[in-house]
């Protein structure tokens, strides 16, 4: 466990530490903030047998071993099974593929941290689940949300392309991300009859692409099938509580012009999970669509001190989501009912 809290805590003193509201491009912070992101991208791509789906990842690889090119894309998501193809050409094994998908994971989470107010509390925020969990466990959902962070700061600053090319690129390694491209239209406040139109086209694309011949599977295996998540209430409700803060405490935000109606409309989709959840047959459904609103948590909770306090009221409101997240990382660690296939943490650089 002694490696999980290490991610936990070096963020933590990070964001306690600094004085005032640093930010990673500031002198003196930039360099940290690369040294974190290079080790965070080594931990999740060099882990050895770490997560629940690492041997079944590890069969998809043996499945790219020696088949032709020709064949590779009838195999998968395009873009997870294209990593897992190159890697078998050089006998890397998962390893290559997670080290890439990691540091893919770890750009997106990144870039989406050192975009908000307290950068370090958001990273602190982000490691019990996003990456321990997501990021070390579901490697191709883990790098689809990555890649969807880094289209959310190109929505922020009104770039609908680079969203919808960052959702495009995230749902050849996770077919659900494909639901996310709505939001470039939703989210724009004016032109949005332009918008409504290439997205519409982009949309109608990915979905002849990536979507068409695996729609049967995918409501058999997610609907009709009632697969259940464990856990997955308890995801939604952490979704949950920063939505009602958000939208509580909406008039007290500094908003940037792009970002009002795209985080209104993550909060109200978060809300609604709830009532999804209740009336799904399937948890898993739910719950696969819900990950891509755990950016929401980040948003907010790296806000929350300075909108209820400054100062000292500030500091101690960077305690209490310190606090908050460190008891989320301990019950998992501790309670959940597959933790153990995260625990101990094992590195290929010591096998």
């Amino acid at each position: 466990m002694l490696t999980y809290w290490l991610m936990f805590l070096v963020p933590a003193w990070a964001c306690i530490a600094a004085p005032g509201r640093p930010r990673p491009h500031a002198n003196g912070v930039k360099l940290s903030w690369l040294i974190a992101g290079f080790l965070l991208a080594l931990l999740i791509g060099l882990r050895h047998e770490v997560g629940g789906d690492w041997f079944n990842y590890d069969g998809q690889y043996l499945d790219m071993v020696g088949a032709p090119f020709a064949e590779v894309f009838e195999r998968g998501d395009p873009g997870y099974v294209l990593l897992n193809w190159l890697s078998a050409q050089f006998g890397a094994g998962q390893y290559m593929v997670n080290l890439i998908c990691g540091v893919i994971f770890s750009v997106g989470l990144l870039a989406f941290c050192s975009q908000q107010p307290r950068p370090w509390l958001a990273l602190v925020v982000a490691v019990p689940y996003l990456v321990i969990v997501l990021g070390m466990g579901y490697t191709r959902q883990g790098v689809a949300l990555g890649l969807a962070m880094l289209g959310l700061v190109g929505l922020a600053r009104k770039s609908n392309l680079q969203f919808v090319v960052c959702v495009a690129l995230a749902a050849t390694f996770h077919k659900s991300a494909v639901l996310l491209v709505p939001l470039a239209v939703l989210a724009t406040p004016s032109g949005r009859l332009w918008t409504a139109l290439w997205v519409g086209v982009s949309l109608a694309v990915l979905y002849w692409v990536l979507l068409a011949d695996s729609v049967d599977s995918l409501v058999a295996n997610y609907i009709e099938a009632e697969y259940q998540s464990e856990g997955a209430a308890v995801r939604i409700a952490m979704n949950t509580l920063p939505a009602l803060l958000l939208l509580l405490l909406r008039k007290r935000f500094v908003w940037q012009p792009a970002e009002r109606n795209l985080w209104m409309i993550i909060a109200l989709l978060a809300l609604a999970s709830v009532g999804w959840l209740l009336a799904s047959p399937s948890s898993t459904a739910v719950d696969r669509v819900a990950l891509y609103l755990i950016p929401l948590q980040l948003f907010v909770f790296a806000r929350l001190p300075d909108l209820l306090g400054g100062g000292r009221d500030a500091r101690a409101w960077v305690l209490v989501v310190v606090a908050y997240y460190a008891l989320v990382l301990f019950v998992w660690l501790n309670f959940a009912v597959n933790s153990f296939a995260w625990l101990p943490y094992r590195s290929w650089l010591f096998q």
